[in-house]
């Protein structure tokens, strides 16, 4: 059983179930994944495969890149990323992964980076509450203290305040699959996840064994 694949969002609609209730769901579609390298705890002290995918030509890779994928494919591909596995030696350098091993009703993991708004405020930013608007106030959409005086003098990291919001990697667990297309490579899940649309999206099997 494959460890999981990379896709990419193609957008949202909603769907009927048999029963006539409507849901909204996701549509992704897988590109071509291949297995670039098998990583073992005797070679690199744990057991992982590398998935590349993003088509590209070759020739336009860096010569590092061209190197590593001479073994793997004459496809080209501009992005890497790596599922850790317990058997490595299910797997072979070149193998495709794509949407087979995938079934309706099957709950994954979805790690995407989430949208960027830019520079936000309290309010907007962490839900905070506002100051009054009436009676003289002068404190409506201010911070208000960040922390005490001469001790500790400064301000704790971590402290919620304004700035940049979103454009942060989102992982949804237990997302569930709703249709399948072997076909076309496509997944439908419930339900919304991060990012705009074409955005890369790393769908990975939970509870795997294999």
């Amino acid at each position: 059983m494959q460890p999981g694949i990379f896709a990419k969002k193609v957008g949202m609609t909603q769907i009927f179930d048999e029963s006539g209730t409507i849901s909204p769901v996701t549509i992704l579609k897988a590109g071509l994944c291949k297995v670039s390298q098998v990583k073992t705890v005797s070679t690199d002290g744990y057991n992982a495969i590398q998935v590349a995918y993003g088509e590209e030509k070759m020739e336009r890779l860096n010569k590092a890149n061209q190197g590593h994928l001479k073994k793997v494919s004459d496809q080209g591909f501009t992005s890497f990323g790596e599922f850790h596995v317990t058997k490595p030696e299910d797997f072979k350098l070149g193998q495709t992964l794509d949407v087979s091993s995938f079934s309706k009703g099957q709950k994954v993991r979805l790690t995407g980076k989430s949208i960027g708004k830019g520079f936000a405020g309290n309010q907007k930013r962490h839900n905070f509450a506002r100051g009054p608007m009436t009676h003289g106030s002068k404190n409506h959409r201010l911070p208000g203290s960040v922390g005490a005086g001469s001790t500790p003098g400064r301000v704790y990291p971590g402290k919620k305040m304004a700035g940049q919001m979103g454009n942060a990697t989102v992982t949804l667990k237990n997302t569930e699959i709703l249709y399948v297309n072997t076909t076309e490579n496509i997944l439908v899940v419930k339900g919304s996840v991060p990012g705009k649309k074409n955005a890369v999206l790393r769908i990975q099997q939970v509870n795997l064994k294999g």
